[in-house]
């Protein structure tokens, strides 16, 4: 057996893609990494059981170079027995028509097609022909744009994609043993002639970049694999602890979320980042809304002792809003309009959409040993009672009488007092009498009204509040 075989076949035992009865499509473009990776693959198959299918998309961007491409991809999969799907697609007019450059819109287009062929074969991986020598030009590529751990981590070797598996076999192969074992086994391949074209960013690391830095350590390429394996273990320890984070401290909030600032003012600055660019990642998975500054801003603003309120604008219509110890980050929030219930007394239970509340009313005589400790619930004297009741939110001029107070308080005021965040202030429900004083603010203070006599005697309406979710 070819020696490169048996590493491969040794460093891919225990795969699940090798399983029998499992379906693997190897996206073949004609090149010397592709076909190489279905020589190997078709090695493995004919012993391990699962089946394979050589999937390839003509992009027209090369004309009879392109078509001459398929035609031998078609007629190798005939020679050893493997199913062949192929593709046709004008790139040059989609890329016209959709403004994408060259090659994210050929990316985006290939992909499609592999998974779409994945899906109709009813397979669960799909294999791509990424070697070494594409690891270490994808490390140094985003090390010059400027990246953190996540870019040097590089190429992963395996990744989910619409509940397909990604898998990149090659990773640990450079492209001279891979030509090499081509050669050995008289595997024939196609030479794009766009590789040579150093107007392609890749080309250029490949053809000018890397051998200029050889010239100071030979083992270059071997150095920067080397830093993505180890980014990549490091960078997955981060992603863990960043989770544990999200789980512990961000909630769901309408269309966004919000996060417990303590929590977050007790995680390390790049935990700090890291669950600020998760965050952003639930909200658009297929953009980054933030660059490295944006994040820092971010983390800074939510963090920050000195400044308790204000908003930070992060792109896409979302912003990133600090109320106090409250941190939204979402769309902007739409004003609450005014809204007011009457409190029916057939019904004992009242929904207030508007504050995701719930209010409970009951007759009863027994009071709580020491109403002024409960925020959510109050006890009231039917009898001094001026109805009807009504729910609403706070109006110009609303006063409000609390316990322990001689006089009364603007209601805008205990907001403030409580800490109450601007964006909320509007939600709170009130409840109202007849006359219009307001009894109680739910969950922050109770009126002087919601003192009953202390008699068994005494017929009492007990009112309770409830978050709904």
């Amino acid at each position: 057996m070819d020696e490169l075989l048996l590493r491969f076949e040794s460093w891919t035992r225990g795969e699940k893609w090798r399983s029998p009865g499992t379906a693997v499509v190897a996206a073949v473009s004609g090149g010397p990494d592709s076909m190489a990776l279905l020589h190997l693959l078709k090695s493995l198959s004919d012993g391990d059981g699962f089946s394979l299918i050589a999937a390839h998309v003509n992009h027209k961007f090369r004309g009879e170079e392109s078509d001459a491409e398929e035609a031998l991809v078609r007629g190798v999969a005939r020679e050893w027995g493997i199913r062949f799907e192929s593709a046709a697609i004008d790139m040059p007019a989609y890329i016209e028509e959709s403004g994408m450059n060259p090659q994210e819109a050929s990316r985006e287009r290939r992909y499609e097609y592999l998974i779409e062929t994945a899906r109709r074969h009813g397979a669960s991986y799909i294999a791509l022909g990424h070697h070494a020598d594409d690891q270490a030009e994808t490390v140094l590529m985003r090390i010059v744009r400027g990246t953190g751990i996540e870019g040097l981590a590089g190429i992963a070797g395996t990744r989910s994609e619409k509940e397909l598996e990604l898998i990149r076999p090659l990773l640990r192969i450079p492209k001279c043993e891979l030509l090499d074992y081509a050669s050995r086994n008289g595997i024939p391949y196609a030479t794009d002639s766009s590789n040579s074209k150093r107007k392609y960013f890749r080309n250029a690391v490949r053809l000018d970049v890397l051998p200029f830095l050889e010239r100071y350590n030979p083992r270059i390429k071997g150095a920067l694999r080397r830093l993505a394996e180890t980014a990549a273990v490091d960078n997955d320890y981060m992603e863990q602890e960043a989770r544990r984070a999200f789980a512990e401290s961000v909630t769901r909030a309408g269309e966004g979320w919000t996060v417990d600032r303590r929590r977050f003012c007790g995680l390390h600055v790049a935990l700090q980042r890291r669950l600020i660019k998760l965050i952003l990642n639930y909200v658009t998975p297929q953009a980054q809304i933030l660059d490295y500054d944006g994040v820092t801003e971010a983390a800074a603003a939510v963090s920050s002792e000195q400044r308790t309120t204000g908003s930070l604008d992060i792109g896409n219509g979302w912003v990133l809003v600090r109320e106090y110890e409250r941190v939204y980050i979402g769309p902007r929030p739409q004003a609450t309009g005014s809204f007011e219930y009457k409190v029916n007394e057939s019904d004992p239970v009242l929904r207030i959409p508007e504050a995701r509340a719930v209010l409970r009313f009951e007759r009863t005589f027994a009071a709580c040993d020491n109403p002024s400790e409960y925020r959510t619930e109050a006890f009231f004297d039917e009898s001094r009672l001026k109805l009807p009741l009504t729910v609403r939110n706070r109006r110009t001029g609303d006063r409000f009488e609390p316990i322990g107070l001689n006089g009364s308080k603007k209601v805008q005021d205990m907001f403030v007092d409580a800490k109450v965040p601007k964006s909320l202030r509007d939600s709170v429900p009130l409840l109202v009498d007849a006359r219009g004083t307001v009894l109680w603010i739910p969950g922050l203070r109770r009126s002087r009204h919601a003192l009953p006599e202390r008699t068994k005697q005494t017929k009492l309406m007990r009112v309770a509040v409830e978050t709904e979710t």
